[in-house]
């Protein structure tokens, strides 16, 4: 307990010599965002992820089947959004400096525009996903997704990928000491998985006291945040910066 609870605080207050620097808190900040969007996108875009593809793939199986209150066409929409962030993305990378922080910058700079575009969209209908406005929110939404994701997976921080937590909580459960493994990296993986928890629980509280648009206005800010202190980083020259 007391390792997991060093490589948590660690992974929240990195020290200077680290590998991945200041990323991993800002990777949790990103993981945070997820389950507010997330959180929004299922319980008010009818049942439908914008991060979490794999759970969108299964919808699509639900859908066909002819389960109530899933939708294909949505869940298509979402996926090919997402596949368009994740291609925008890709160019963002590839497109200056090759510096992690600067990487970074960049793509929250994208996501900043569209997460926060779609906070505007659901503020001014009242009721988002109605009114013909669930279409509109899914593809900013799930673009935006898209280019986090595609980030995350170009800077490699260990456990911290944003999205995907089936493998986190796998490794923690296969390489814990009780399954005969070393116990590494414990701490940072639970507290992946409890940033994502935390989003979605907030994002469902919100949505549930009626603040419809509440999750996307928290996340817009959490993603300004985070693109300015990413930009700030981006002057360092730190061992960190380069590409692992």
């Amino acid at each position: 307990m007391t390792v997991a609870l060093r490589e948590a605080w660690r992974t929240v207050v990195p020290d200077r010599n680290d590998r991945h620097g200041p990323l991993q808190p800002l990777m949790l900040v990103l993981t945070v965002v997820t389950g507010l969007v997330d959180a929004f996108s299922y319980l008010s875009l009818g049942h439908v992820f914008v991060a979490n593809m794999t759970g969108n793939v299964v919808f699509g199986g639900f859908a066909i089947a002819g389960v109530g209150g899933f939708s294909l066409v949505a869940t298509v929409v979402a996926l090919a959004a997402f596949a368009g962030g994740a291609l925008l993305g890709g160019r963002v990378i590839r497109r200056g400096e090759a510096h992690r922080a600067g990487i970074l910058y960049r793509a929250l700079v994208v996501e900043v525009l569209l997460v926060g575009a779609a906070f505007v969209v659901a503020e001014l209908s009242g009721t988002p996903g109605q009114d013909g406005t669930r279409y509109p929110l899914l593809v900013l939404l799930g673009l935006g997704l898209g280019v986090q994701n595609a980030t995350a997976r170009s800077l490699a921080v260990p456990d911290l990928t944003t999205t995907v937590l089936t493998l986190t909580i796998t490794g923690t459960a296969a390489d814990s000491r009780l399954a005969g493994g070393p116990g590494s990296r414990a701490g940072r993986r639970l507290l992946s998985a409890a940033a994502m928890f935390l989003g979605g629980l907030i994002g469902a509280l919100l949505l549930h006291s009626g603040r419809h648009a509440a999750p996307l206005l928290i996340a817009t800010v959490l993603l300004a945040v985070a693109c300015i202190t990413a930009r700030r980083l981006a002057r360092s020259r730190a061992p960190w910066t380069q590409a692992p």
